[in-house]
């Protein structure tokens, strides 16, 4: 089964791009999402992963506070849950796991209309 997960958000932090012993890019940062209304609304965290062109091209262009649009494949933990973990304060956290095929670019009317998908450089 696969869960098709298309989203807005902003970064919580700067990408990291790192290779794979493979030689392939990949690049990883966390998106704040607001999920729910009103009184009602709060914040999501997911963590999406690029692959390829893709990661590099998040990697120079994306940094913390830039707002994107994304779409990609959700990847539940072993028993179908988001990943969850305790953080420094001692609060649980969770993180939706989320591998990227599209990632729009909303910060800028430069890069407005830009999009980067399947490993393509937006420019």
């Amino acid at each position: 089964m696969h869960l098709k997960l298309t989203g807005i958000g902003n970064l919580g932090r700067d990408p990291e791009m790192r290779m794979t012993p493979a030689g392939k890019e990949v690049t990883t940062f966390s998106v704040a999402a607001n999920v729910g209304y009103g009184e009602y609304k709060k914040t999501a965290w997911l963590r999406l992963t690029c692959w390829g062109k893709l990661a590099i091209s998040c990697n120079e262009y994306l940094h913390k506070g830039s707002k994107i649009f994304f779409e990609g494949e959700l990847q539940p933990d072993d028993n179908g849950s988001p990943k969850i973990w305790t953080d420094k304060e001692g609060n649980p956290r969770t993180s939706y796991e989320v591998t990227a095929q599209t990632v729009r670019f909303l910060d800028s009317k430069q890069n407005a209309g830009d999009t980067a998908e399947d490993g393509e450089i937006p420019f």
